[in-house]
């Protein structure tokens, strides 16, 4: 995912923004986030064939509960980072999406350009914890939708291939839909696909480690536990690349490239607040409860027996 690896521009502020990019990247996105969502529901149907909705626009509605679901959980998460870098003076730019057609969910994420120092730790952490707790509370109510409004059908053969559910995800199932149980599959909907994407995407981004928004709430606490923990994460993607999920090898090898490391601010004298302390503690509990350790397919969701 591209997510919230921010790159520090250490010169050059002030830039005027390129509105048309921004809005063009993400009518495309919008466009390809709608049309994997439209697809599913197509499969899920066994309506006309995988290609309909590119041939027949009237289906690309199918997909806009998707569309509109993930779009408002990334969008809100990268906003919320855009106010806190207004909020203390640094410059920055307004989200950018990345549409994909061949990746499964229609987007590579979004991501916003900070083109000027960070002031203070204070003001790393409250720019860095502000993206994900917002996305959260966004997806939250999304996730609820979906959980609510789903229905177990009987999996079809023992060939089929399950995601993995956050915890968060099992929970909800447990106590909104108990109905829901161990050999039974949930047929995917637009709601329910944008919750669970959510989570990943929030859990990618709360990862202790480089510039990962989780990296930027380590560096606040301490420089020397935000090295520690990079190395520690780093190692553990590559133990869950070879152990569970091979796509952990990839975002691993991106890590590698991009840097477990953090640029410094201006003020390093200052430190964080309990309040913030706890709020960062909170962040890591959203980071586990999030999680998903084998992201595998978007056919079917497989819940277990809590």
């Amino acid at each position: 995912m591209a997510g919230d690896l921010h790159r520090q521009i250490m010169n050059g502020s002030g830039s005027r923004p390129r509105l048309w990019l921004h809005g063009l990247l993400l009518l495309a996105t919008f466009y390809t986030t709608t049309l994997c969502g439209a697809l599913a529901e197509v499969s899920a149907a066994d309506l006309e064939s995988a290609r309909a909705p590119l041939l027949n626009p009237r289906l690309l509605l199918l997909g806009l509960p998707y569309s509109l679901c993930l779009l408002a959980i990334l969008g809100v998460h990268e906003l919320g980072h855009y106010v806190a870098c207004r909020r203390y003076g640094v410059d920055a730019s307004l989200p950018y999406f990345l549409p994909s057609l061949p990746f499964p969910i229609g987007t590579f994420g979004a991501f916003i350009r900070i083109r000027a120092p960070i002031p203070d730790r204070k003001a790393l952490f409250d720019i860095g914890v502000a993206g994900p707790i917002a996305g959260f509370l966004v997806a939250i109510p999304v996730l609820l939708y979906g959980v609510m409004t789903t229905r177990p059908v009987p999996i079809p053969d023992a060939d089929a291939i399950p995601m993995d559910l956050p915890l968060l995800m099992s929970w909800l199932f447990s106590w909104l839909a108990p109905d829901v149980t161990e050999g039974h599959a949930v047929m995917i909907s637009g709601p329910l696909m944008a919750g669970w994407v959510g989570c990943l995407a929030t859990a990618i981004n709360l990862i202790p480690i480089g510039q990962l928004d989780g990296g930027h709430l380590c560096y606040a606490l301490s420089s020397r536990f935000h090295r520690a923990a990079s190395w520690i994460s780093l190692v553990g993607f590559v133990a869950l690349g070879l152990l569970a999920y091979s796509g952990w090898l990839f975002l691993a090898t991106l890590l590698i490239v991009f840097g477990p490391t953090h640029p410094p601010v201006q003020d390093s004298s200052i430190r964080l607040s309990t309040g913030r302390i706890l709020v960062a503690a909170a962040a890591f509990i959203i980071l586990i409860i999030c999680f998903i350790p084998r992201p595998f397919s978007f056919d079917q969701l497989q819940t277990s027996s809590p």
